[in-house]
């Protein structure tokens, strides 16, 4: 039986949260700006293009960023806003969409294979992508590939505010020329040890086997000969589906320091529950996932009673983790997803209930929304 032919779009928002502050305030085009926390341990949660030609880059600490660029605007940033736009573009999408994923605030996949015998892909994503941008004002980016691995790539190489096919059976034509770190998960961990190998662009993977490449990477050099072949994949998670709340981070370095990564998961919890609350939201189960230097990634969930509460996700979360973390292992990826989602309607109603839990997190995200989603944290994420 013909298979159909996979076509996989991935859609990013460029530069998001600064493109939706330009919106509200145009005098910010071509300026460099960022956004995040100024204060002494403030990090650079987005910036412009404009600031990105001084060296700055996302994740980088403000202190720093700063350093390189003394007269960039320093915006806290208003994650109430950053919803609501990413809620409009997730409605375009879901529209017109067979089926979707949205993987971030500002990152989504569709799967559109099978659908070239009712339309011409290509010219359908070109069309939503001008839809998107008449609808929002916002800049967006795409890659249209057969696997959603390629369209992302695809996508970066198309920024800023452009798009790119690789038509099947070019994919390895595509990546091959490509600099090693432009894969997802090269790092400054694997990318000595790939450059050691002589391995500099993409197609100098294809110099050596699977399992020459797992014997010096793990796991994680099967799945890198895998990419370069361009057959790696992965499924797409149907949004129309399933509905989830996650946050992610790969640290610059492994570690083993527990107390980083404690710190590290209070602050990702924190996010994830800031915003669940915004979308009228609870959770009825968290899950921890951590990545360890060899690639094997493990994650552990826990069923809760409905809840939108930092105190008591928190506690759970760290529950979850110590549970997972094997000692003595680096870690390099940590993240935190809230799952089991459900309208307040469907429960009763904290947010107006008169009681001092659910006042306080309408006085703290009030701060957040006015100041800065950065502008509140807990002592113990600092």
């Amino acid at each position: 039986m013909h298979q159909p032919q996979r076509y996989i779009a991935h859609f990013d928002l460029d530069s998001f949260f600064v493109s939706v502050e330009v919106i509200k305030n145009p005098a910010l085009q071509h300026r460099p700006v960022l956004v995040g926390g100024s204060s002494e341990r403030g990090v650079v949660a987005a910036c412009s293009y404009a600031a990105r030609k001084f060296g700055i880059h996302s994740a980088m600490p403000m202190k720093r960023a700063l350093q390189l660029c003394p007269h960039a605007i320093v915006l806290p940033g208003s994650y109430k806003d950053y919803t609501r736009f990413s809620n409009r573009v997730t409605d375009i999408i879901a529209h017109a969409a067979p089926a979707f994923q949205k993987a971030s605030i500002d990152e989504f996949y569709i799967d559109l294979t099978g659908m070239d015998v009712f339309f011409n892909p290509l010219q359908w994503t070109i069309d939503l992508r001008q839809q998107i941008m008449a609808a929002t004002g916002l800049p967006i980016s795409f890659g249209l590939a057969s696997t959603k691995l390629i369209a992302k790539i695809a996508t970066d190489e198309a920024k800023p505010n452009g798009y790119l096919f690789v038509q099947p059976g070019k994919e390895i034509d595509f990546l091959a020329p490509l600099p090693i770190q432009k894969i997802p998960g090269v790092g400054k961990h694997t990318l000595p040890v790939l450059q050691q190998m002589g391995i500099h662009t993409i197609q100098d993977i294809l110099q050596f086997t699977p399992q020459h490449l797992e014997q010096k990477l793990g796991k994680w050099g099967q799945t890198l000969h895998s990419i370069a072949t361009g057959s790696y994949d992965m499924p797409l998670e149907n949004s129309h589906e399933t509905k989830s709340i996650s946050t992610e981070q790969t640290f610059a370095a492994n570690t083993t320091e527990r107390v980083f990564l404690e710190q590290k998961l209070v602050q990702m919890t924190e996010k994830v529950a800031y915003e669940l609350r915004q979308e009228g939201l609870f959770t009825a189960c968290i899950a921890i996932k951590i990545r360890y230097a060899d690639f094997t990634t493990t994650s552990k969930q826990a069923t809760i009673p409905l809840t939108f509460c930092d105190d008591e996700l928190i506690p759970v979360a760290q529950q979850l983790l110590q549970q997972l973390l094997k000692p003595h292992q680096p870690v390099r990826l940590l993240g935190v997803r809230l799952s089991a989602l459900s309208k307040h309607g469907q429960v009763p109603d904290l947010f107006n209930q008169i009681n001092t839990k659910a006042n306080l997190y309408k006085a703290i995200d009030a701060v957040k929304n006015k100041y800065g989603t950065f502008a509140l944290q807990k002592g113990r994420s600092v």
